[in-house]
């Protein structure tokens, strides 16, 4: 049954509506197909992919099991055709901004852009919304876009540039590794005296041979049209110099806000949203997975193999709570689809 009356007007019920699509709502909507359930996303982005399409599609991962190595946008492209198999609902571009139980167990979801209905939500908004930290060099801002950046959304825009990359952690890091084959030259700037990203990387960048700079910041981004330049200085012994480049790459984090998301009905550990072992939250017919959710018990590894995983159980404890009579257990996909 998908129609359903809701006082006096009809509205279209969905068993599942997923908020987010990136990896875990991707897969997620796979398998609520995969369990026949009638399902929806609503995603805040014009596409779906989430991180892998907005912050890193030319980099390539290597934490997702069964991919020795494959670039974000093609695990995207794979996740995303994986997805539609069961042809979900898609709606982008739109943010869920309320959540309230409507009569009986019906769910409703009011966004940028109206009203959903459903019988069970699963959140996997990652870590809600995010916007990188802006360099603070003098004349940052002007070139931002035109030679200094924050995402690389094609690597080609970068090639044969003397190329500057800001940071120590693990974007940085492969930011080095990635765009080594591309630019002219790269050189590394860090503002503290010790990196902070994954140890095979940064011995990887180090055996690379570019000039690395440690407890060094950038101070202002030189040029009249396009960017010519940097001043960089040392914050200990107060050096300054001045080096050649073309373009700019700022990776020193991001700022993540949950929004809306905040304000619902949910039980929250920190930033997290507190789940059970099924990934039910506090709210019957709520579910968390990925980098949202925090399990009671279990520890924090911001993972997409793990939002993978947590997303098939929150799934099948969804159609458990729309279906009682329903087995958690599906039985082995290769049995269903084969």
């Amino acid at each position: 049954m998908s129609d359903v009356t809701l006082g006096t007007r009809p509205r279209d019920i969905y068993d599942l509506t997923i908020i987010g699509g990136g990896p875990a709502g991707l897969f997620a909507a796979f398998y609520a197909g995969f369990r026949e359930m009638r399902t929806k996303i609503i995603e805040s982005m014009p596409e779906l992919g989430g991180q892998l399409v907005t912050l890193y599609p030319e980099k390539c991962v290597y934490d997702v099991a069964g991919q020795p190595g494959i670039l974000a946008r093609d695990l995207a492209k794979q996740l995303i055709e994986q997805a539609m198999r069961f042809t979900p609902a898609v709606c982008l571009e739109e943010q869920v901004q309320s959540v309230e139980r409507v009569e009986g167990d019906i769910i409703r979801l009011g966004t940028s852009r109206g009203e959903h209905y459903t019988r069970a939500v699963l959140i996997c908004a990652g870590v809600g919304s995010f916007s990188p930290n802006r360099l603070p060099a003098r004349n940052a801002g002007k070139f931002e876009g035109r030679g200094v950046y924050y995402f690389v959304r094609e690597k080609s825009a970068l090639k044969d540039k003397r190329l500057l990359i800001v940071g120590g952690g693990d974007s940085a890091m492969d930011w080095v590794l990635n765009l080594r084959d591309v630019a002219q030259s790269i050189t590394l700037i860090h503002r503290r005296d010790a990196f902070r990203a994954h140890e095979s990387s940064v011995r990887k960048v180090l055996d690379t041979g570019i000039p690395i700079y440690m407890w060094t910041e950038l101070k202002e981004v030189l040029g009249d049209d396009k960017v010519e330049g940097a001043v960089i200085g040392n914050s200990q012994t107060k050096e300054e110099r001045t080096i050649a480049v073309d373009a700019i790459l700022g990776n020193i984090g991001f700022k993540a806000e949950l929004g809306p998301l905040k304000e619902w009905p949910v039980s929250y550990v920190g930033r997290d949203i507190r789940v059970d072992g099924r990934m039910a939250t506090s709210f019957p017919g709520m579910f968390a997975a990925g980098d949202v959710a925090l399990p009671d018990g279990a520890v924090k590894l911001s993972l997409i193999s793990i939002g993978f995983a947590q997303a098939a159980v929150a799934v099948c404890s969804a159609k458990v709570y729309v279906d009682p009579t329903s087995k958690l257990f599906p039985g082995h996909s290769s049995e269903k689809l084969g």
